[in-house]
């Protein structure tokens, strides 16, 4: 028989107990609630965020991937524009969003890693972003207005060092303008910057003859390949382009004048991993398609589709490449 001493310990320890389980019950029902939830995603729109002009390749890329991730989730997926200060609006605003799977981000490598060094910027793109899959790298050409008499890379460096000379890009710390000041620095001549609000009005100004020069997506200058209207010179990318097997890279006489330029989905952060596996799997897998891979060479974009981890490896690596830029292009 128990003293009343042992009596009182032992209804202590089968309070402790009681409450003990009663926390790991509840502790269970959240974590159980919460994989729940995850593991039923989505039910509801999914919305895809892209902060650049509708009509740009962020945008049409970011709308052809909506139409094949809807089809395979199986509920709305839709993509809001909310262009401005380099595409730094929208990532604010996605980092911001509940980390649910219902607001991702179409990032862009300048975006990312270049815009926040030169600009303020209401979020960290390391601290406030789970990568989730890059979709494809972008590949640039640089055109020339043709009544510049030149038509390869060292004929216009020696008519750029007698000439006064602009170049256009869709804004400071934009890709087309970080190459062309790598492009600048590397072949040791000088030019006005003249800065667009996007791409198209500066590929606009160059076939108006309002700029000179201009580093352009290749799908936008596809079109005006063998055309009097422009004259190109060269392609930022490491080898030679299916689309323009005439035309050299720009590395065959200045090495080093490339940038990464990537567009990739991101969430915010804390996202559930199962969410951003299973989104990573569905873009990996509709790379696979004929289909996008043919309107992805159309628009002149390299399929990809680096894994979250990968991506997040990449995210490092590309940002010493842009600090360089930045430092070429004379940027704070």
């Amino acid at each position: 028989m128990l003293s009343a001493d042992q009596f009182h310990v032992a209804r202590t320890h089968r309070k402790v107990l009681r409450q003990c389980l009663g926390g790991l019950a509840t502790l269970l029902c959240i974590f159980g609630s919460a994989a729940g939830q995850s593991a039923e995603w989505p039910t509801r729109t999914v919305t895809i965020v892209v902060g650049f002009d509708v009509g740009g390749v962020t945008d049409v890329m970011a709308r052809v991937f909506a139409k094949t991730l809807q089809k395979d989730l199986g509920q709305p997926v839709i993509v809001e524009s909310r262009p401005g200060a380099a595409g730094t609006i929208a990532a604010g605003y996605v980092a911001r969003a509940n980390p649910d799977g219902y607001t991702l981000l179409f990032a862009a490598a300048s975006q990312m890693l270049a815009a926040p060094k030169i600009q303020p910027v209401t979020f960290d793109a390391r601290r406030d972003f789970a990568p989730v899959v890059t979709v494809g790298a972008n590949a640039f050409v640089l055109a020339i207005k043709p009544s510049i008499p030149a038509r390869t890379i060292p004929e216009f460096v020696a008519y750029a060092k007698t000439h006064s000379i602009t170049f256009g890009s869709p804004g400071v710390g934009s890709v087309t303008h970080l190459l062309s000041a790598m492009f600048l620095a590397n072949s040791g001549i000088e030019a006005i910057h003249v800065p667009f609000r996007g791409g198209d009005q500066a590929l606009v100004a160059l076939l108006g003859g309002q700029i000179d020069m201009y580093f352009s997506p290749v799908g936008n200058i596809v079109p005006y390949v063998g055309t009097p209207q422009l004259t190109l010179l060269g392609t930022a990318t490491e080898r030679r382009l299916a689309q323009l097997p005439n035309v050299p890279t720009i590395g065959e006489f200045y090495p080093n004048t490339i940038l990464p330029s990537w567009n990739g989905f991101m969430a915010p952060a804390k996202t559930p991993k199962d969410i951003i596996d299973r989104l990573s799997r569905s873009v990996v897998a509709s790379l696979k398609d004929p289909e996008i891979v043919a309107l992805m060479d159309k628009l002149g974009v390299e399929p990809e589709g680096r894994s979250p981890e990968m991506f997040a490896s990449q995210l490092t690596e590309d940002g010493e490449r842009f600090d360089d830029a930045i430092k070429a292009a004379k940027l704070k």
